[in-house]
């Protein structure tokens, strides 16, 4: 890659949660001083992780995986670079040894890593536990999303008519919004991506991702979520050509005067300004 690349990423969210937040009950996050949504970046990259997932393919297994352990994905990397995991009898790790690993082993254990697995080799990862392939950063950066507007967190009462010890039904709890359209931005870096190796075609497969990925990621407790708008500022130089903020400056979406509360994306009004654009700049929308 020789591209730097920012991006803006609109999404909603229709009667679901979509990121609930476990030291609050689950219920969505939220910024208690406007009350604007909040979805974080991990919950992103999660599912951009299971969309690859299922894609396939040479090099684009996942490090990341739900309930899997990270150090025996390190150990397997280590028995191919003919490197010591240092697994002790008992089925634990050296950790005192592994932290003395020489950050040329390190380094050969991450190039690795990142040939195997798309999630490092796009977002980074910490390795350092277990056998120890130290701390890489990724070329691909996301923010938290932010809602366009405040939300309204309900916490609704339904009835479980199946019995588990008692005789009679339970009451549960589901927590959603009716309506929430949030914002990403997103940042690629050129650099980054010669270290780990991120080419082209990580990055073709990371557009199609933040297309599809919410149609493989259904659930009745996160509602109809759907991408909307996904807007690319490409650089014609591997440091970039103008300042992401101001980039993102471009692109505005306001809820429409006559809409005194959203409830779909057809509620807001959207527009990108692409007159005037600075030098070395292509804007590109991909939704």
């Amino acid at each position: 890659m020789n591209n730097r690349y920012d991006f803006v990423y609109l999404f909603d969210c229709k009667d679901g949660n979509p990121n609930g937040d476990p030291d609050a009950a689950n219920s969505p996050r939220i910024d208690p001083q406007d009350m604007r949504g909040l979805v974080s970046d991990a919950c992103l990259k999660r599912k951009i992780r299971d969309y690859v997932l299922k894609v396939g393919g040479a090099g684009r297994d996942i490090f990341v995986q739900t309930k899997s352990p990270l150090n025996p994905r390190i150990a397997e990397v280590c028995q191919e670079a003919e490197l010591p995991d240092f697994k002790k009898g008992d089925g634990k790790w050296d950790t005192d040894k592994a932290k003395g690993r020489s950050q040329k082993d390190i380094g050969k254990l991450q190039s690795l890593m990142c040939k195997r697995y798309y999630d490092v080799r796009t977002f980074g990862a910490v390795m350092s536990t277990g056998p120890n392939a130290g701390q890489i950063r990724g070329p691909v950066q996301l923010t938290f999303s932010r809602s366009i507007d405040p939300i309204l967190p309900l916490d609704l009462c339904i009835t479980r008519v199946t019995d588990t010890d008692k005789e009679e039904g339970e009451m549960g709890r589901k927590n959603l919004i009716p309506y929430g359209l949030y914002c990403c931005h997103g940042f690629i870096s050129a650099h980054l991506a010669t270290q780990t190796g991120f080419d082209d075609a990580d990055l073709e497969l990371l557009w199609q991702a933040l297309t599809q990925m919410f149609d493989h990621d259904r659930s009745a407790s996160r509602g109809t979520m759907a991408p909307q708008k996904l807007v690319v500022f490409k650089h014609q130089t591997a440091l970039g050509n103008a300042p992401a903020h101001k980039l993102f400056e471009r692109v505005t979406v306001q809820r429409k005067t006559s809409v005194p509360v959203a409830r779909s994306f057809a509620d807001y009004d959207f527009r990108v300004n692409k007159s005037d654009l600075p030098s070395g700049i292509e804007l590109i929308e991909k939704l």
